[in-house]
């Protein structure tokens, strides 16, 4: 129930930085519930990868390469799915972080 619950929210959130940003669209509900489980595989499959790629240039910049490494992610998400569509590199960095921001702030709302 509580991973239902996560992917909801996730999708709200998604939803929320779509409206707030216009880099970023996303089509419908269903779209955004679509675009949160793709994502979700991303942070899951894809991102640990990255990470593990970029760690030499990640410590240079004493972890501000991973703002980077977020941005390529929601970027990727956005290609990958006709529904949820990331307009660049910038929006994708901007969007990233809010979303981020977003989503844990309503993970904590839904945990109290």
């Amino acid at each position: 129930m509580a991973l239902l619950l996560v992917w909801i929210l996730n999708a709200v959130a998604l939803l929320i930085v779509a409206y707030l940003l216009p880099g970023i669209v996303v089509t419908s509900f269903w779209a955004a519930l679509v675009a949160a489980v793709v994502l979700g595989l991303l942070n899951a499959i894809v991102k640990p990868i990255l990470l593990v790629l970029t760690l030499p240039v990640t410590i240079v910049t004493l972890g501000l390469f991973l703002f980077v490494v977020n941005a390529l992610v929601f970027w990727l998400g956005g290609s990958l799915f006709e529904g949820f569509r990331v307009n660049g590199f910038w929006w994708a960095m901007i969007g990233a972080i809010l979303y981020s921001l977003i989503s844990s702030f309503l993970s904590g709302i839904a945990a109290s």
